[in-house]
């Protein structure tokens, strides 16, 4: 891999579901690194991996993006599948998972699937230059996230690939840049990143001085409720109870309810992708021995013995995505004897989601807060991210802002276009997360 010319400024956007790195020269052109795979060109690379062994002891190899999924699909190996691992970041209790004979830390799992991305992204894509910006959510993904613990995981894994000098920059600010090269005149604009595992929102004042670009922070909030969660709901009311959820077990002379932990892993994929290492799937046997109802705990078993979580979840945010366009869609998924049939409205959907949207809304008020402004100060709300077109959610900025207010950009690249585009402003590290008004609104 060569080094990056010096006049080209790389940011990246590393998210739950999707990555995408994208270059902005000293002229302010920027384009996304294109990925061929397929027989296609993609500018989106998959947040997976797929770690296999060609035999038992070889060692294992991994890859990443869309290469992950395809090796996964194509079975013929023994392999460990990793989506949506951005979510332990935060995450203390995360410490290692079991990679065959090898413990791996959250910032091994990170550094191998950058090594992926250096990879196929060919040359343009060098780690090693000295203008380098990386994406961080203002709110990381869980319960109790230590953003500490996060950003010191990021930095280990990046200083691997000798990017230890990257600059990290909260994502709705690098989405705020791309957004301000539309701009004819003055605005305060109110920036909403809707990723897989949180929602990022940014208030920025943009200016026009002598023909350049001057932005303001003013105020920025986050919160863990994003694609995943809605993903979350529906696994929730449509799978879980076909997998067993809500049944019961005999314990001696009791009937006892089945224990619902297993089910909140089912419905994060993270944690799904975890159950055969640590101990849940034995458990799991255990139970259905004892169940009431033993082909629902078997069905579960299966999707999980069987790495069927992959399609699951498509299937589930397929459904989703079609609710965007549909009142009403047929939820479908099969694999390995399970099969799971229901359908699902969109206003069944809005209502299981209806607590998130308050959430999402109380956020909004947050940063306007934080920002000292009112909702009719702002003059332009940029939308990025699948999320964004999801009715519940335009209907909230809509009775907030009005729908002429509202705008989107590309729902995968505004983010890192703008990190690209930090690098060349007057003073980029300005905009590093954790300093200025950045440190202040952080939580």
């Amino acid at each position: 891999m060569s080094s990056a010319s010096p006049a080209v400024s790389i940011g990246i956007d590393f998210g739950t579901s999707n990555t995408v790195v994208a270059l902005a020269a000293d002229d302010r052109r920027v384009e996304a690194i294109r990925f061929d795979h397929g027989g296609q060109r993609h500018s989106v690379y998959v947040s997976a991996l797929c770690f296999w062994e060609d035999r038992p002891g070889a060692g294992a190899q991994a890859e990443g993006g869309p290469w992950a999924i395809e090796t996964f699909l194509e079975g013929r190996h023994v392999y460990r599948f990793l989506q949506s691992f951005k979510t332990f970041a935060a995450s203390s209790s995360f410490q290692t998972t079991q990679v065959f004979r090898q413990r791996f830390k959250f910032e091994d799992i990170l550094a191998a699937f950058l090594r992926t991305l250096a990879r196929h992204g060919g040359e343009k894509l060098g780690f090693e230059t000295s203008n380098i910006t990386v994406g961080r959510p203002v709110r990381f993904a869980g319960g109790n996230p230590d953003e500490a613990l996060a950003m010191q995981r990021y930095r280990a894994a990046f200083e691997r690939l000798g990017a230890g000098h990257a600059r990290y920059v909260y994502e709705p600010v690098g989405a705020a840049f791309s957004f301000a090269r539309r701009l004819e005149r003055d605005a305060t604009v109110l920036v909403a990143d809707f990723g897989g595992g949180t929602s990022d929102f940014s208030v920025m004042r943009f200016s026009r001085t002598g023909g350049a670009l001057r932005a303001e922070p003013l105020g920025h909030a986050g919160i863990g409720i994003a694609g995943d969660t809605f993903d979350y709901r529906i696994v929730d009311r449509v799978v879980s109870p076909r997998l067993g959820k809500g049944s019961s077990f005999r314990s001696f002379d009791k009937v006892l309810p089945i224990p619902t932990g297993h089910y909140t892993n089912l419905a994060r994929w993270h944690q799904l992708a975890m159950m055969k290492s640590n101990g849940d799937l034995r458990e799991l046997r255990d139970l259905a021995r004892t169940a009431l109802k033993p082909k629902l705990l078997e069905d579960f078993i299966t999707i999980v013995d069987l790495d069927l979580g992959f399609s699951l979840y498509r299937a589930v945010s397929n459904a989703k995505v079609a609710l965007s366009a549909q009142d009403e869609v047929d939820f479908r998924f099969k694999g390995g004897g399970v099969d799971i049939g229901a359908a699902i409205t969109r206003k069944n959907f809005e209502a299981w989601i209806a607590d998130d949207i308050a959430r999402l809304g109380a956020t909004v008020d947050k940063v306007l807060a934080e920002a000292g402004v009112t909702a009719r100060e702002i003059e332009k709300v940029f939308l990025t991210g699948g999320t964004s077109f999801v009715p519940a959610v335009r209907k909230l900025f809509a009775e907030r802002f009005g729908n002429e207010r509202l705008m989107s950009g590309d729902q995968f690249e505004s983010i890192a276009y703008g990190l690209a585009l930090i690098g060349h402003s007057p003073d980029p590290d300005r905009w590093t997360a954790g300093g200025g008004l950045e440190a202040k609104a952080g939580g």
